[in-house]
């Protein structure tokens, strides 16, 4: 199995410690993590992701520690993400229904995607969806992120989310078919509890919109149906679920154990935990 696992960040904002902290438990046990982005411009880490002075509004708290913020800060210094992937010259993007011969141009969109898939399962063993408001402009939404989840899931190969990280899998769904991927799941991710009622920020842009344009968890919830379940352990200072191939994490405070257990997925088999 390839010991390379492949990060995406967005380019409008990540949470420091949401990509820190798995990756330290991922490079311990001897993974080499790599980096794309939507477009291949650089990733930056939000500013209160290590500011410990930022008082969470919805928790009331510092939610950055002292420890998180030195990671972060390191990290950002070891400029790593100037070495970075650019997503949409990794997967090629689906053709409106409006394009001249279309029917031509959609088969070859097909084509081309499962070289892409076959290449991307081929050199990585997992994919990482890491979080911050920033996934929210440019992620969430994001078809190339969708068949790149695709890829790995389609292989029964780990899917692992953090935060706003896991979003992206409500709509990572089959063309054809139209059912999200988590149908069926166990899975976490940012609480209702923990939704802000204004000031979601972002980088690189004037946008500064108040609650986020979803809840994650009304969506989470809708989307595995009957069969499954979302889980906000709210309360609970970690929620992290696995559920084979996801892994899925609440938020910020759950950064090294999902690490920990992405690990467990990796290298034990571990397809269930949690719940």
């Amino acid at each position: 199995m390839s010991k390379k696992i492949l990060a995406v960040l967005s380019e409008y904002g990540y949470w420091g410690i949401e990509l820190v902290g798995p990756l330290e438990k991922l490079e311990e046990a001897g993974y080499t993590v790599e980096f794309i982005t939507p477009n291949g411009k650089k990733a930056e880490a939000l500013p209160p992701s290590y500011d410990t002075t930022y008082v969470d509004p919805p928790l009331g708290t510092c939610v950055t520690t002292p420890l998180a913020a030195e990671k972060v800060k390191a990290f950002e210094a070891s400029n790593r993400l100037e070495v970075r992937q650019n997503l949409s010259e990794v997967i090629p993007q689906r053709p409106y229904f409006s394009t001249p011969d279309f029917l031509r141009v959609f088969e070859k969109y097909y084509a081309d995607l499962k070289i892409a898939q076959e290449k991307v399962t081929e050199e990585y063993a997992a994919v990482l969806l890491v979080g911050g408001s920033g996934p929210i402009i440019d992620m969430v939404n994001n078809q190339r992120v969708h068949d790149l989840v695709l890829a790995f899931y389609n292989k029964k190969m780990p899917v692992a989310g953090i935060c706003y990280g896991v979003a992206p899998l409500v709509f990572a769904r089959d063309f054809n078919e139209r059912n999200s991927i988590i149908k069926g799941k166990h899975v976490t991710g940012h609480c209702i509890e923990y939704d802000y009622h204004d000031g979601t920020g972002f980088l690189n842009t004037d946008l500064n919109m108040g609650p986020p344009p979803y809840v994650l968890e009304y969506i989470l919830s809708d989307a595995v149906g009957p069969e499954g379940q979302y889980h906000g352990n709210f309360g609970k200072e970690t929620s992290v679920i696995v559920d084979y191939p996801f892994i899925t994490a609440r938020s910020l405070q759950c950064s090294f154990e999902f690490g920990e257990q992405f690990v467990n997925v990796l290298d034990k088999g571990l397809t269930r935990y949690g719940w």
